[in-house]
């Protein structure tokens, strides 16, 4: 296998998502093109408001949500955290970010500019300042106008951006990540799957695992070591 595809599920409101992003370059700084990182979203925060007061009913709700955030914080040196974060900004949702993405995404592939290289697609760099601006900044990226400020800082041409929206083409490229997480039974965010959904990493999984996994794939095993069945 010459090029080892990861497809690479997250939600822009998870930690654990912003905790992996180191990962996910180291991942890149190691293998470079023979590894190609697929973005895809998946669903967590879709209704942020409904997934706090259910999951941390009794537990201090956004205060127990915050505190559990700076633990997280607290054992990953590489990320900033915002103390107040969930308490002084609470997005209604990830799905707008999302859908803002994906249009970045298509955006970039019909304008020719996205690469197929280890460096960092615009896609990419955008992505990573949406979560800075949410954990680091403490801003609302579920919020229209804080996505375009950001997102025009790399030179993306909202103009794009809105067609794609009001076309209906973001929306369709979404549900497709939607729909190919709930078809590879993906359990949450972040999540790894590599080699046609045969092999699954989901959480906070650590660097040497994920280069063990693709390794392997690179090894280039014959056909009848896929499957024993």
């Amino acid at each position: 296998m010459s090029v080892v595809e990861v497809t690479y599920f997250s939600d822009v409101l998870c930690v654990w998502a912003y905790v992996s992003q180191a990962r996910v370059s180291a991942v890149r700084e190691k293998f470079g093109d023979t590894v190609r990182i697929k973005h895809q979203f998946c669903s967590v925060f879709g209704d942020t408001a409904r997934k706090i007061s259910t999951t941390w009913k009794g537990k201090g709700e956004y205060d127990g949500f915050n505190a559990h955030l700076r633990q997280v914080a607290a054992r990953f040196p590489h990320i900033e955290l915002h103390p107040e974060v969930w308490l002084k900004t609470r997005p209604a949702t990830s799905t707008s970010p999302h859908l803002f993405m994906k249009a970045v995404q298509q955006w970039e592939y019909d304008s020719g500019t996205v690469r197929n290289r280890p460096s960092e697609s615009i896609f990419d760099q955008v992505l990573w300042a949406f979560r800075c601006a949410f954990f680091r900044d403490c801003r609302d990226i579920a919020n229209w106008r804080v996505q375009c400020e950001i997102a025009e800082a790399f030179g993306v041409d909202i103009g794009a951006i809105e067609k794609c929206i009001h076309n209906g083409t973001a929306f369709a490229r979404l549900d497709g990540d939607y729909q190919d997480a709930d078809k590879m039974r993906i359990e949450g965010s972040p999540s790894f799957v590599l080699n046609e959904g045969r092999q699954k990493l989901y959480g906070n999984i650590g660097f040497r695992l994920i280069e063990a996994n693709i390794q392997e794939l690179l090894r280039a095993p014959r056909i009848e070591e896929a499957s024993w069945c």
